[in-house]
């Protein structure tokens, strides 16, 4: 075992002892110095001189002792506990002053002192200013050396700024993992050392993963923008590096840098998506001061609009969803702010259309975003009667509900897959989009409809399975090499919705841009370089993780669109499309309603 293992695993008592020990040897030594200085010879030490020799240590050592000096543990040390020793060293030091005048008045009153009483004093004041600085050295040299622990975990600080200076501290204290490199792209940083770790350029990050000298990447740049993180994955996802991401400033709990804090590279750091910032009017029309209803508030996009809802100045919020678990998950979160309106959980099904006129006149509701759907498309495909019944009679029954309680604003969350429908899934929310077209004719409550693409990290989708599969050692499945997918995080896609919802004059279609379409299979490449693992293939049958064509299941497509013609115009955001899309007439609406009914009276589906 090496001499710094062996001090760390001692008992806390005997590190203790150790310290005080050494102080002791140094009081001795400053001891001396203070005597040499008092012109006294060393060789002729009086009895008087001796006994200070002695005393001073013993007192010192005593008194730091009651002072809780030795109560510091040593490899945690820093400039805050200098101060500590430094104010109990001033202590010590008047209290020997104040002893030193009264023995050496004794000495004068018998004669049996030869030295002028100032010059002692000053002999003393260099011995303790000598022993404080021994002191706090020897500290802070032996903190450094043990906090410096051997660890089986390299890694490499990508930013050497101050949050990059305050992660590497927090990797000593924590012995989790060993800094060994800063890499930064500021020329004047390359070539020095920060905290005893040299800065690099970036382009030796290459070097040092191929010679196995680091094991991991942590990004420490909470202000960089997106599109910087983005081209910074991009250099170093071929390394085949584990890549971990210190969050923005305003994401950091208490603005605190710590370990803890260190996330996996997210899907949305990848695609480097901007997001446009919102418009507060439009977030305010309809939920400021606004009684909301949200259905499906336990779900992926209805709990992110309840979040919101709290967070925009909603009066009343009412979650309604049939998970009884979801909807405790929700309304459980929003009951831990510190400043909510009046939060009421209702658990119901949609299709209960006298249930949810019952909420809506109780509350009295002004807006309602309707976020219940099944949405799982091999799901549906398999429970097609389940579908119909919640996609579309029961947008059919909040719809209706929301007409006769007289509420004023009523959203459908849709989705591109309602676009040119080649599944179950896709066809039911078409289907409820031309129920809201038919019924916003002629009615009072605003009808719109919002579309759009995959969000990240929604129930079912496919980013969460691969973080699964990656972490289950393989191997990945993705359907087809070619399918491509529209992406947006949560936030952004309810942030989106509340503002489209804003905007319509009834029976809206908008559709969000989705940016460029991701292609799946490259996704799922990066997803396991940037988890530090290789992918295993024909080229590199060395590899870690396989990547497993599965074919596309049924209904699946291999690309998505969003619209179902080209007849676009533009809104008051940019991010958000207005599509103008032929509806059906509400006799045509109840034909095939009927239609359907029969099939599911004759179990058609």
């Amino acid at each position: 075992m090496s001499l710094k293992k062996t001090l760390i695993s001692t008992s806390r008592f005997n590190k203790k002892l150790i310290v005080l020990l050494t102080d002791f040897i140094c009081l001795a030594l400053s001891s001396l110095l203070a005597l040499t200085i008092s012109d006294i010879s060393i060789g002729s030490i009086h009895v008087e001189q001796f006994i200070r020799l002695i005393w001073l240590p013993i007192f010192c050592v005593t008194t730091f002792w009651f002072l809780g000096v030795y109560s510091s543990v040593v490899r945690y040390l820093d400039f805050s506990v200098s101060i500590i020793i430094a104010r109990a060293i001033a202590i010590v030091f008047i209290l020997n002053l104040l002893m030193s005048f009264f023995y050496g008045f004794l000495l004068e009153s018998l004669n049996l002192s030869n030295t002028e009483p100032l010059i002692t004093i000053i002999g003393w004041l260099v011995g303790i200013l000598t022993f404080g600085f021994l002191m706090i050295t020897s500290r802070l040299g032996a903190g450094l050396y043990l906090s410096q622990q051997e660890s089986d975990k390299k890694v490499a600080i990508y930013g050497a700024g101050s949050a990059g200076i305050q992660l590497a501290s927090a990797l000593r204290v924590s012995q989790e993992m060993e800094p060994t490199v800063f890499v930064d792209n500021n020329q004047s940083l390359q070539g020095t050392y920060l905290g005893g770790i040299k800065v690099l350029h970036p382009d030796k990050l290459k070097k040092l993963a191929q010679r196995g000298k680091i094991d991991e990447v942590l990004i420490a740049m909470p202000s960089a923008s997106k599109s910087t993180l983005r081209s910074l994955l991009k250099q170093i996802e071929d390394y085949s590096l584990r890549v971990r991401i210190l969050p923005g400033l305003a994401e950091l709990a208490q603005g605190k840098i710590s370990v803890s804090e260190l996330k996996e590279v997210d899907i949305t750091d990848l695609l480097g998506r901007y997001e446009v910032e919102a418009k507060h009017n439009l977030i305010n029309e309809n939920i400021k001061d606004k009684v909301v209803l949200i259905t499906g508030a336990g779900g992926s996009i209805g709990s992110e609009i309840s979040r919101q809802s709290v967070k925009n100045g909603a009066s009343k919020i009412i979650l309604l969803d049939s998970n009884e678990y979801a909807l405790y998950s929700i309304k459980n979160e929003i009951e831990t702010y510190s400043e909510k309106p009046a939060v009421f959980s209702i658990l119901a099904s949609v299709k209960n259309k006298k249930r949810i006129m019952e909420v809506c006149n109780a509350f009295c509701v002004d807006t309602i975003y309707h976020a219940a759907a099944y949405k799982h498309v091999p799901l549906v495909e398999e429970n097609p009667f389940e579908a119909v019944q919640n996609n579309i009679f029961g947008t059919m029954s909040c719809a209706q509900a929301a007409i006769e309680s007289n509420v004023d604003t009523f959203v459908l969350v849709s989705t591109d897959k309602a676009v040119r429908p080649t599944n179950i899934m896709g066809a039911t929310k078409r289907f409820a989009e031309l129920i809201l077209q038919s019924l916003a004719v002629d009615c009072k409550t605003r009808m719109t409809m919002v579309r759009f693409g995959n969000v990240i990290g929604s129930s079912g989708s496919a980013i969460p399975l691969f973080q699964q599969q990656i972490k289950n050692g393989g191997p990945v499945t993705v359907t087809h090499k070619e399918v491509t997918r529209y992406f947006m995080s949560i936030p952004e896609a309810a942030q989106l919705v509340i503002q489209a919802g804003a905007m319509g004059q009834g029976g809206d279609v908008f559709v969000l841009d989705m940016g460029e379409p991701v292609e799946i299979y490259e996704l799922a490449k990066r997803l396991i370089n940037l988890s530090g693992m290789e992918v295993k293939d024909e080229k590199n049958p060395s590899g870690d993780i396989e990547i497993v064509f599965t074919g596309l299941r049924p209904g699946e497509k291999l690309y998505e669109e969003l619209l179902i013609g080209d007849n676009v115009s533009e809104t008051d955001h940019k991010q958000i499309l207005r599509a103008e899309e032929i509806s059906i007439s509400s006799v045509e609406l109840e034909e095939h309603l009927e239609s359907l009914k029969k099939a599911e009276k004759m179990e058609m589906y």
